[in-house]
């Protein structure tokens, strides 16, 4: 969903102008200010690199380089679309904000020195705004030099920079955590890479410890008109009742797919924001298809103008204009989302009534724009997942009887539930590392076993389970030599590993096919391996290692 609101804008607009002319007095302000003159060198052309910027601002602020890069990546995956606010009025590869809500840009301001309009447009500008708010934050956490040397001891401030709080605030953290545990390389406009090497991380929650457990799906005091959602693993964060209308007036007969430009955790809390007068009934996450509810299906939510009263909005993470958000995970959850509410309504699941905003009667805006996947979303909505199947078969890894085979393997973290975690629970449990009742929920028990497992096998140690973790746990066992035309356990065994290493499905049907074998090629290439298509010792070594 483009940055306007889509029913009214007018007040928004104004209590927006009135904060881009207020200077925010800085709380818990550094001791000595950046000022124009602590901006990083330039390049030979005039312009900043962006490591650069972060590798200053970082000295600067005293702020570790790695975090700040990583908070950037989550908000923006490094791209500051050339100072156009998100949705939620933030700007720039930081997302500096100004909404009632949210005045880090203000705040940035007053501790920098630099004006409200090179902090928008300018990137190195932008990151030392950035450092200066998360160093801002440490210092009323009271954190001292010795403190701000230690990554971990960040995760409060890190929490606070989402502009958020409770469990949103808690699972915006865990997610810049995990980018910061499994590293990440992006490639930024101008053909600058900037990277983050994976380590082990300890992050040091505090109060945000008790913050983690999965929400209860209780419905909310109007309940009686049904669930909340077909999708038990969707989170449930109200938007603010000033943002949507209580019931409709028309039956529901479409879906409208919406792209957020922005964040997620961003979305979900200009949401809440009274002031917005916008709101989805979901949003989905791009990293790992994870769905928070943010309208209940009954109400009308302020998304498509006209078709407000007879549509239900699905707002997807990301920028129109950069297709790196639109991942396979993303694809996969919201269109088993979509399909669970064509089934519950009874909406036809074809593109008369599954639609983009800029489908939408009356509309001005252009999401998803050219970047999404159509033909790809349909066919996952229609029940298809043959891009990654072999043929042989049409079932689907996420039928599989062992419960192990999924369509996707997403970030876990304590307090995660679900049947992934049953599987992670299942494999480390086989594999003697003790974590407790394979009962789908990561509690302390499978934290240890996980943390463990990871110590063991080389991995970084910070209890969370992604890409490495999985690769290894599902990869486990002997090292036949597989190649085309075969079958068997070893042969799903592999297809989950790559799976979970590759971050696209292949899909777990025991039979290596055409496409196991081209998975198994773009692996090799990944990892540096002889390119044959062929599974002997070395690639079953690699995926053991969760390379």
């Amino acid at each position: 969903m483009p940055r306007r609101a889509a029913a009214h804008t007018g007040r928004r607009a104004s209590v927006l102008a009135a904060l881009a002319v207020t200077a925010l007095s800085a709380t818990g302000t550094p001791a000595a200010a950046a000022t124009a003159a602590h901006l990083p060198a330039t390049r030979a052309d005039g312009r900043h690199t962006m490591n650069q910027a972060f590798v200053q601002a970082a000295g600067r602020f005293d702020v570790p380089r790695d975090l700040l890069a990583a908070v950037g990546y989550g908000e923006t995956h490094l791209d500051g679309h050339t100072g156009q606010p998100s949705q939620a009025n933030g700007y720039g590869v930081m997302h500096l904000a100004s909404n009632p809500a949210n005045r880090s840009l203000e705040k940035a301001a007053a501790i920098t020195g630099e004006p409200l309009s090179r902090l928008r447009r300018d990137t190195a500008a932008n990151i030392l705004g950035g450092a200066a708010v998360l160093r801002s934050y440490a210092d009323r956490l009271g954190l001292d030099g010795d403190e701000r040397d230690d990554i971990g001891a960040w995760y409060p401030a890190v929490a606070q920079y989402s502009g958020t709080t409770g469990r949103a605030a808690t699972r915006y953290a865990d997610t810049v955590y995990a980018f910061l545990t499994h590293g990440f390389a992006a490639t930024v406009p101008g053909g600058e890479q900037v990277s983050v090497t994976a380590r082990p991380v300890a992050p040091k929650k505090g109060a945000h410890s008790a913050t983690v457990a999965p929400e209860k799906r209780s419905l909310p005091a109007t309940a009686g008109r049904g669930p909340i959602t077909p999708s038990p693993s969707a989170l449930w964060v109200p938007a603010d009742a000033h943002n949507f209308t209580v019931g409709r007036t028309a039956k529901i007969d479409k879906v409208i797919i919406h792209v957020t430009q922005g964040s997620y955790t961003g979305s979900i809390k200009w949401f809440q924001d009274p002031t917005a007068e916008v709101s989805a009934h979901y949003v989905v996450r791009s990293s790992d298809g994870q769905i928070t509810q943010t309208v209940r299906d009954s109400d009308t939510a302020y998304h498509a103008k006209e078709a407000n009263a007879s549509a239900l909005g699905i707002e997807h993470e990301g920028y129109i204009d950069d297709p790196s958000w639109f991942t396979d995970t993303m694809y996969r959850a919201s269109a088993a989302l979509t399909g669970a509410l064509c089934d519950k309504y009874g909406i036809p699941k074809d593109r008369a009534h599954i639609i983009g905003h800029s489908e939408a009667p009356g509309t001005d805006h252009t999401d998803p724009g050219r970047y999404w996947d159509w033909n790809r979303y349909m066919g996952f909505v229609e029940g298809d997942s043959s891009s990654g199947n072999d043929g042989s078969n049409g079932s689907s890894t996420s039928g599989s009887s062992d419960g192990l085979g999924f369509a996707s393997y997403p970030l876990l973290q304590s307090g995660a539930s679900g049947a992934q975690v049953t599987a992670v629970q299942q494999l480390l449990n086989t594999q003697g590392f003790a974590a407790g009742a394979a009962d789908g929920s990561f509690g302390a028990a499978t934290l240890s076993a996980v943390k463990a497992y990871q110590t063991t096998h080389g991995l970084p140690a910070g209890g969370i389970v992604g890409p490495k973790t999985w690769t290894a746990l599902l990869s486990a066992g002997s090292t036949p030599t597989l190649r085309q035309g075969d079958s068997g356990a070893d042969v799903k065994r592999l297809q989950r590993s790559l799976t979970a290493a590759l971050g696209t499905t292949v899909d777990a049907v025991g039979n290596f096919g055409p496409v196991t074998a081209k998975a198994v090629r773009a692996y090799q290439t990944r990892q540096g391996l002889a390119v044959t298509g062929i599974v002997s010792s070395n690639t079953w070594a690699a995926l053991h290692a969760g390379r």
